[in-house]
């Protein structure tokens, strides 16, 4: 986020960690494009995300957390996980681990994994610690099949409507987080600091693809 970007209040804030106690929808920037959040803990809540996204069911969602310590209370991490995440989080990387039960099937489309996101921006994580400790959807803020959002006056009306609040952090970088299984040693998605994963898990794990 660049120095002029203009920064959420306080309020702003409050009122976004509000709305996701309510099982409502909320716009938020990250460090690579607009993200599309509700209470990741609510199938309610996770329901209104496919349907204001028009994304199938068989998608999952993947989970936004500020920090380790709520990583830990939603997924099940291993000691390889942990080393993981303290490489390249946080950041625009999606780790794959296990999901704790307690979550809904509708959030990982019945898996047993769940993406893990702790971005690396500020208006993310600050609107992440004010809903703590409910856990936040991360997915991008459009609708299916149409390109992601990096300006919030990008919005279709479609989303921006349907939200209770949109937090505007400025433009966004536009590029996709990796998406990657440590545990298994798959890259599933190649975006951001895709050669780095790639390197680490050569190091660390027995395989990669």
């Amino acid at each position: 986020m660049t120095t002029d970007s203009p920064t959420p209040t306080a309020d702003q804030l409050a009122a976004a960690a509000a709305a996701i106690a309510d099982d409502e929808l909320v716009v938020y920037p990250t460090e690579t494009v607009y993200g599309l959040g509700a209470d990741a803990s609510s199938a309610a809540a996770v329901e209104r995300v496919f349907a204001c996204k028009g994304r199938s069911r068989d998608k999952p969602l993947s989970l936004g957390v500020p920090d380790v310590e709520t990583a830990r209370r939603y997924t099940r991490l291993t000691a390889l996980d942990e080393r993981f995440i303290e490489a390249f989080l946080p950041g625009p990387v999606t780790v794959v681990v296990e999901v704790d039960p307690a979550l809904p099937d509708e959030l990982t489309a019945g898996r047993d994994r769940v993406g893990l996101r702790i971005p690396d921006h500020e208006v993310a994580l600050a609107f992440y610690r004010a809903a703590k400790p409910l856990p936040v959807t991360a997915t991008s803020a459009n609708v299916s099949g149409s390109g992601s959002v990096r300006r919030v006056a990008d919005l279709a009306s479609d989303i921006r409507d349907a939200c209770a609040v949109v937090l505007d952090g400025g433009e966004t970088l536009g590029s996709e987080s990796t998406v990657v299984d440590p545990g298994r040693g798959v890259v599933h998605r190649r975006g951001a600091h895709a050669d780095a994963v790639t390197a680490w898990l050569a190091e660390h794990t027995d395989a990669t693809t």
